[in-house]
């Protein structure tokens, strides 16, 4: 029932995230590397979900919105360096990714509402590429944190391929997490922090614009 009434969401005309100007773009100041953290989580009705979507800017503004989540940390994960700077990962020689980690209270949102937000604010259909940004640092991709993330990840996946809700197959990775790598400071928050720079104002506002309208009834309450 679950899988059916995501794919009712998403056979509507798929909201339009692509970049208008490269992600690339940024400002990549080398900062103090951080620790390595695998960002378990203890507390009682908490858990956690990965998500690679492109730049880490733009979703990280949409994912901050949601009813139910308790943080969202920019980083990345997937690759092969360990504490990778910014500047490291936009080589595309790391093979990490610019994904999100998401703290999620289980009691208000539940993974299948995650996956549902993730498939609608980036493209899954086009490999190692967002817009305007391309190289494997921005592909999508799930990193599950255990089998039951997998498997629904999986059927998830494999019903969107079948409903024709994109043109072309979703190519989203569904890899193992192991570590996740926060990313520098001037990274997180972005859009909170700066709200007139250009980027922001032209790029991520009409994504989160857009998201609000569709996902109005599990945004936070102001």
């Amino acid at each position: 029932m679950k899988t059916e009434k995501m794919l009712k969401s998403l056979l509507i005309p798929v909201i339009s995230f692509m970049a208008l100007q490269s992600c690339a773009q940024k400002d990549n100041t080398v900062k103090p590397k951080k620790e390595t953290k695998t960002m378990t989580t203890n507390k009682a009705n908490l858990d956690t979900a990965t998500f690679g979507t492109g730049c880490f800017w733009c979703t990280e503004a949409v994912f901050q919105e949601l009813e139910g989540v308790e943080k969202v940390t920019s980083g990345y994960s997937g690759g092969s360096v360990a504490n990778p700077t910014y500047r490291q990962v936009c080589t595309g020689t790391t093979g990490h990714a610019e994904c999100l980690n998401i703290v999620y209270d289980t009691t208000k949102i539940s993974f299948d509402e995650l996956l549902e937000v993730f498939w609608q604010v980036h493209d899954p259909t086009t490999l190692n590429r967002q817009g305007a940004d391309a190289g494997t640092q921005y592909r999508s991709v799930i990193f599950y944190h255990n089998d039951e993330q997998k498997a629904k990840a999986e059927k998830y996946k494999t019903a969107l391929d079948k409903s024709g809700a994109w043109d072309n197959p979703v190519v989203t990775a569904i890899d193992k997490f192991d570590v996740f790598y926060p990313a520098e400071d001037y990274h997180q928050n972005y859009y909170t922090n700066n709200p007139e720079q250009g980027y922001c104002q032209f790029v991520i506002r009409p994504k989160v614009e857009k998201f609000e309208k569709v996902f109005k009834n599990k945004l936070k309450k102001h």
